[in-house]
């Protein structure tokens, strides 16, 4: 019999994270720095909204874009933040997580020959997101030396006739990078200069550390040609709850709006009820788990130096990604034998790209005393190893 599964699921490998985690199902007393998921529970007054819209009985389907009370929220909410007015009735789209915004705006952008760039390390899902909706993926490696940031240089070396769009992800998954302000303005120079889409996902807008966020969009000259993909499970605490959106210039976002609307109908409604919640009354919370997590920050990075692990500082989200080199292992082979040595889990960087060979992601999202604990067992180890 023929194998019936198509060309396209063959050419993509299982994600690189998945093994780790599998392994960790099975051991007690891991500390895992290795899951990037707020330790936090969804702040009450959030759950809360969500447990009102359930018993006034609103679990009907809403709008395929979302309901209009949060695509106007989120509107102002971006106007406020960003200064970037968006129609909320025609250009903008609540989606299940940025997961499913990213898959729809690529499906509904990319045509069989466009490539995509793709700076790396990146999150797990860019390289095969690209590759499902029948587009070619194109790396560009980011590197320590420029704090993993993505330079206007490497950028340029790899558009060809066929580069359609440029896919960034900052703040970074998994380096914790920042792009600055004048880098992203050398970006932008590119994308307007060779007519590119840029599909930008901010899904960490909220979570940075003593510098200001630049949102793509908000550039000169952006807005028309930018897909801005954000959510609420970062900030807010809501992985669970799988909420996002996307933003975008009304003819793209329609035709976004197509494939979710095929694919999807609407996320879910108790999810919008929350994430309403979440932009009216939730600014207290985001800045309470923002400097929770600064200070988790500063403990781990601080560590990770000492011990050896150079890591320059990252400014947002909430990873680090330091160089394992002075262990004389392989970031794999790090990553094993710390799991199996001392029950600390990290993620090879080789998870996230070829260009995060030698690097291990640590997330922070977890308590002030296991990143503690963990960093003395990593110094074991570390002493252990070189």
């Amino acid at each position: 019999m023929r194998s019936f599964v198509s060309a396209k699921a063959r050419s993509v490998p299982p994600s690189g994270i998945r093994k780790f985690f599998d392994i960790i199902a099975t051991m007690d007393d891991v500390i895992s720095l290795g899951v990037g998921e707020p330790d936090f529970t969804t702040p009450l007054h959030i759950r809360q909204a969500g447990i009102r819209s359930l018993e006034e009985g609103h679990t009907s389907y809403s709008s395929n874009a979302g309901m209009i009370d949060l695509r106007e929220a989120l509107a102002k909410h971006l106007d406020r933040l960003y200064g970037l007015r968006y129609d909320p009735v025609s250009e903008l789209i609540i989606t299940v997580g940025v997961s499913e915004a990213l898959a729809d705006a690529l499906i509904a952008t990319i045509d069989p020959g466009d490539e995509v760039i793709v700076p790396e390390p990146c999150f797990v899902s860019y390289k095969p997101g690209v590759i499902f909706a029948g587009g070619t993926p194109v790396s560009v490696p980011t590197y320590a030396a420029n704090e993993f940031q993505l330079t206007a240089e490497d950028l340029r070396a790899a558009i060809t006739p066929r580069t359609k769009a440029l896919l960034l992800g900052y703040p970074n998954n998994p380096t914790g990078a920042v792009m600055t302000r004048e880098r992203l303005l050398e970006v932008a120079t590119l994308a307007e200069e060779h007519d590119l889409l840029v599909l930008s996902d901010e899904i960490y807008d909220r979570l940075v550390y003593g510098i200001e966020h630049t949102c793509f969009a908000s550039l000169p000259g952006m807005r028309e040609r930018t897909v801005l993909l954000g959510g609420f499970s970062k900030a807010y605490a809501m992985t669970g709850w799988r909420v996002g959106y996307v933003a975008a210039p009304q003819d793209i976002a329609s035709a976004i709006y197509k494939v979710h609307q095929y694919a999807i109908m609407c996320a879910p409604t108790v999810s919008q009820y929350a994430a309403l919640e979440a932009l009216r009354e939730g600014e207290a919370d985001v800045q309470a788990m923002r400097a929770e997590y600064d200070r988790r920050r500063r403990v781990l990075v601080d560590g990770l130096n000492d011990m050896g692990l150079t890591c320059f500082e990252p400014r947002g989200a909430f990873y680090a990604f330091p160089s394992v080199a002075a262990s004389g292992l392989d970031c794999e082979e790090f990553s094993e034998r710390l799991l199996f040595e001392e029950k600390v889990a990290v993620v090879p960087g080789t998870a996230f790209g070829a260009c995060g060979t030698g690097h291990v992601r640590c997330c922070y999202a977890t308590s002030l005393e296991q990143i503690e604990e963990a960093l003395a067992r990593m110094r074991r180890f570390a002493q252990r190893w070189g």
